[in-house]
């Protein structure tokens, strides 16, 4: 087999352990017979200090996911959204909630290699929030899938928890977040205010983790990161992505089509709305960097730091 370690050749993972290793590819050959996939061709892993992937070549490829423990909810989370929104993600072949491990088709190519313009942007970001509009009922039953609570009213604990379970940052940079600290809860309260209700924040939406199921239609996967709460902080990763491809002026545009079918609040609250939330979403991303495997989780400190310092 193939492994690549990417840009973490000494992270550790599960896969250093052999009864791991035996265990997961056992669950993995078994799935494979019960679905009848022949195999075309030598297994490709991926390890990450988030998670193990192990590529299975056939006519159609398969893809095998083991989660993180902190991203452990991944799994039951896809097999969830596949009942309830099948339309807008991947239906897994077969899941183990338990030990977050998934197993998925590969869902047609994606929206990064295709060389999406304005336009593909804009048609993905609003089918994006028609899912989450379709879960805002489905808030407390997300929780209950171990989906990590983002909710607003809750950001500054999560906050102050990010701050004292960081060992990268230096006494000057602490003492700059607790001055700030009275903004971050005057942003929430503002937020919460404007009364857009929970859902599920994806917190890692690029054209990485979109996949083009049709002409128009997309499917939206890799959820490790997700949150239940403000809708809007999956902007962040989004438009930092298409100012990055296609320029600032196009992002205005993009953030307004999102915000359309939002329905019930003024344009300018949304677009205040979407701007507290963009802001925020900086902890969402520190609380992704703490979802590593145990024994790689220091490689994540500094990002952690990194995305509580860009709150300033």
């Amino acid at each position: 087999m193939d492994i690549n370690r990417g840009a973490y050749p000494d992270a550790l993972t599960p896969w250093e352990d052999p009864s791991w290793r035996t265990a997961a590819l056992g669950w993995l050959d078994a799935r494979l017979d019960e679905l009848g996939v022949r195999e075309t061709g030598p297994r490709q892993v991926r390890v990450r200090p988030w998670s193990v992937l192990v590529r299975v070549e056939a006519a159609d490829p398969v893809w095998f996911k083991a989660a993180s423990p902190g991203s452990a909810f991944e799994a039951g989370l896809g097999e969830a959204l596949s009942r309830w929104t099948p339309r807008h993600v991947l239906t897994p072949y077969a899941v183990d909630a338990g030990r977050g491990w998934s197993l998925l088709p590969s869902g047609g190519p994606v929206l990064r290699g295709l060389g999406a313009g304005p336009r593909e942007w804009e048609a993905a970001l609003t089918q994006y929030a028609d899912l989450q509009r379709a879960l805002v009922p489905r808030a407390e039953e997300l929780l209950r899938l171990g989906v990590p609570d983002a909710r607003v009213a809750g950001l500054p604990v999560v906050f102050d928890d990010a701050v004292a379970g960081n060992g990268t940052l230096d006494a000057a940079d602490r003492e700059r977040l607790r001055l700030f600290r009275p903004r971050l809860v005057a942003w929430c309260e503002e937020l919460a205010a404007i009364g857009v209700p929970d859902s599920l924040d994806h917190a890692d939406l690029h054209d990485g983790q979109i996949l083009v199921a049709g002409a128009g239609r997309y499917t939206f996967f890799d959820s490790g990161d997700a949150n239940v709460g403000h809708p809007f902080c999956s902007l962040l990763v989004a438009l930092e992505r298409v100012a990055e491809e296609h320029g600032s002026d196009v992002v205005a545009r993009l953030e307004d089509a999102y915000l359309e079918g939002w329905t019930g609040h003024t344009l300018a609250d949304l677009r205040r709305a979407a701007e507290l939330a963009r802001r925020l979403s900086q902890l969402t991303r520190a609380g992704s960097w703490a979802r590593l495997f145990p024994t790689s989780a220091h490689l994540g400190d500094p990002e952690r730091a990194a995305a509580l310092l860009r709150l300033l």
